[in-house]
């Protein structure tokens, strides 16, 4: 009897641990990559709801920190052992796409429509979609209020054009112990991003939607010009400074105005700042408020067997009230004038009015083959004039040449 039970309680063990192993072989996994240090506020219910509704497929989220995450995907999908779905930055989308790395996303155009002007062209090129877009950043002016008003300036009227935020600059680094306006030059990629601002608000671009390079233009040595006319008022060795490390001086009540995203304004509530925020100033052929519109996004990658399924959690992931709780859970941008969640959000935090005004006369993050190879031409240029070694119209001359080779 007892060798009997002995045994029944082996098979039983037997049967009990083989029963995981032939579940594993019948549901087939969605690996995910999300950048961070945490997983995605709401997406832990999410993935509950789209497995309840997709019997057969279980997410599988793996968390990497936003230092190593973007190498990870890219090391992975080049392997050959890709991921199936990963938060990436929608300006990888273009080498990931002419590397046969991952699949179109096509947008049909009421979903097209739904989002904020330009965000699908962030993730577009040769007129195809290459991924779902899931965060979103833009830009306006921050002043401090104090500073203004010790400058002699009114301390509730920001500048509304360069011509002004220069002069305003140039009176608060004279007349206070503050430096006018924080110039981003380090190298880092956000130092083309701060030129972009200046390119997004005097009608300026990169590249056209034909691939033609236009980063020589007008426009263009219009906005570098701008930013060596300003740089002269602002902090010491610019080139020693990113973004975060700029609002941090300003925060500091050492600096008078800084180009920065949302998150800026918490940080100045918190910091007890006399503080403003306004569009970002228009350069003379601006057509009306402009900003550099980044967008990251969420892109399936090819050979997983997985992709039809995959693309089906993106969307569902980045849909309606799920992408705006995640919005507003990050202090991101929203992607949608949603209804009417936007106009709670306005009566409830006035602030955030110019981040999306300047969306309707924004430009994206440009698509490039090589996105490293744009980035560090974009930062040497800028670097360039920033530190006197180059004039505007030959740094962006040498530029325009170099971007042939990354387009």
């Amino acid at each position: 009897m007892n060798k009997i039970t002995g045994l029944l309680a082996v098979s039983m063990l037997a049967l009990a641990s083989a029963a995981p192993a032939a579940y594993a072989q019948d549901v087939k996994e969605i690996t995910f990559i999300n950048c961070g240090d945490e997983l995605t506020a709401g997406y832990a219910d999410y993935f509950k709801e789209w497995e309840a509704a997709n019997p057969g497929f279980k997410v599988v989220p793996e968390i990497v920190g936003w230092g190593q995450c973007q190498d990870k995907v890219t090391t992975l999908a080049a392997a050959g052992t890709p991921v199936a779905l990963a938060y990436v930055g929608s300006r990888t989308l273009k080498q990931f796409a002419q590397n046969d790395l991952i699949v179109s996303i096509p947008m049909t155009d009421e979903e097209k429509a739904s989002y904020y002007n330009f965000v699908p062209e962030t993730v577009t090129f040769d007129g195809t979609q290459w991924g779902v877009p899931v965060a979103f950043s833009t830009k306006a002016l921050f002043w401090n209020k104090d500073l203004f008003k010790a400058a002699g300036l009114d301390p509730e009227t920001p500048p509304k054009t360069w011509e002004e935020e220069i002069a305003f600059a140039k009176a608060i680094s004279e007349k206070t112990d503050a430096a006018g306006f924080g110039v981003v030059a380090k190298t880092f990629d956000n130092t083309m991003h701060q030129f972009l601002h200046w390119v997004y608000t005097n009608n300026g671009s990169v590249i056209d939607a034909d691939g033609n390079i236009t980063l020589d233009s007008p426009q263009n040595l219009a906005a570098l010009t701008a930013l060596k006319d300003i740089t002269q008022y602002a902090e010491e060795g610019p080139t020693a400074y990113e973004q975060n490390e700029v609002r941090a001086i300003w925060l500091d009540k050492k600096l008078g105005m800084i180009h920065a995203s949302a998150g800026a304004a918490i940080r100045a509530q918190e910091a007890g700042l006399n503080w403003g925020v306004a569009p970002l100033p228009l350069g003379p052929d601006a057509k009306g408020p402009g900003t550099l519109l980044i967008t990251d996004s969420l892109a399936v990658f090819k050979g997983t067997g997985v992709e039809e399924q995959a693309i089906s959690l993106a969307k569902f992931l980045t849909s309606g009230e799920r992408q705006w709780a995640a919005e507003m859970a990050q202090g991101l941008t929203p992607l949608r004038p949603l209804q009417p969640q936007t106009d709670e959000l306005l009566a409830k935090t006035p602030y955030w009015k110019p981040f999306l005004d300047g969306i309707q006369f924004g430009g994206p993050e440009p698509l490039f083959t090589d996105y490293i190879g744009l980035q560090n031409t974009m930062i040497e240029m800028v670097q360039s004039v920033v530190t006197g070694q180059a004039e505007p119209a030959d740094a962006l001359k040498k530029a325009a040449a170099e971007l042939e080779q990354y387009k």
